[in-house]
C-alpha cells in the first residue's frame, strides 16, 4: 500500500508541477507561439507508464485556464495523451537516454498537429504554418526539458 500511495502522490506532484510552471510562464504558455517549459514532463513517460496520466492531467487543469477554453481542454489534452502514449510504447525498453529523449521529442509533434488544427478552427489559422510554429516551440521546449530531465534523472530513478 506504502508503494501505490507514492505511486499516485508523484504522479499528483508531476501533475500539479506542470499546472504551476506553464501558469508562471502564461505568456508563453499559450497562443501560436509556445514556449511551455512544462514539456518536459513527456519526456518522464519514456520511463514509466503511470506519467502519462499524470502530464495528460496536468494538461487538462492548466487548459481550463486556455484563452481557447473547453476547445484546448479537448485537443490539447488529447495530443498529451497521444504524445506520451507514444513515448512510453516507443521507448521505454531503450536504456540510451539520448534516444529515449529524442523519441519523446518526435513523438510529441502529433499532439501539435492536433493544437494546429484547433488554432484553424478556432481562430481560422492556416493549418501548417501554424503547425511548425507551435512544432519548433515544443521541440525548443522537449530539447530543454531533455537536459533537465537527464540532470534530474542522476538524483532521481523515474523507472521507479
Amino acid at each position: 500500500m506504502k508503494k501505490l500511495n507514492r505511486k499516485i502522490a508523484s504522479s499528483a506532484i508531476i501533475a500539479a508541477l506542470y499546472v504551476v510552471i506553464t501558469l508562471l510562464m502564461a505568456p508563453l504558455s499559450f497562443g501560436v507561439i509556445q514556449l511551455r517549459l512544462s514539456e518536459l514532463f513527456n519526456h518522464l513517460a519514456a520511463f514509466n507508464r503511470r506519467y502519462i496520466l499524470a502530464v495528460t492531467m496536468g494538461v487538462l487543469i492548466v487548459n481550463i485556464f486556455s484563452p481557447l477554453g473547453p476547445i484546448d481542454m479537448l485537443f490539447g489534452t488529447l495530443g498529451t495523451l497521444i504524445g506520451t502514449t507514444l513515448t512510453y510504447v516507443l521507448a521505454h525498453k531503450i536504456t540510451n537516454l539520448f534516444f529515449k529523449f529524442m523519441i519523446a521529442t518526435l513523438c510529441q509533434m502529433p499532439g501539435m498537429f492536433l493544437v494546429a488544427l484547433e488554432m484553424h478552427i478556432y481562430a481560422k489559422l492556416p493549418i501548417f504554418p501554424t503547425y511548425w510554429i507551435l512544432a519548433l516551440g515544443e521541440i525548443a521546449s522537449m530539447l530543454i526539458g531533455a537536459v533537465i530531465v537527464y540532470l534530474l534523472s542522476k538524483k532521481i530513478n523515474f523507472y521507479e
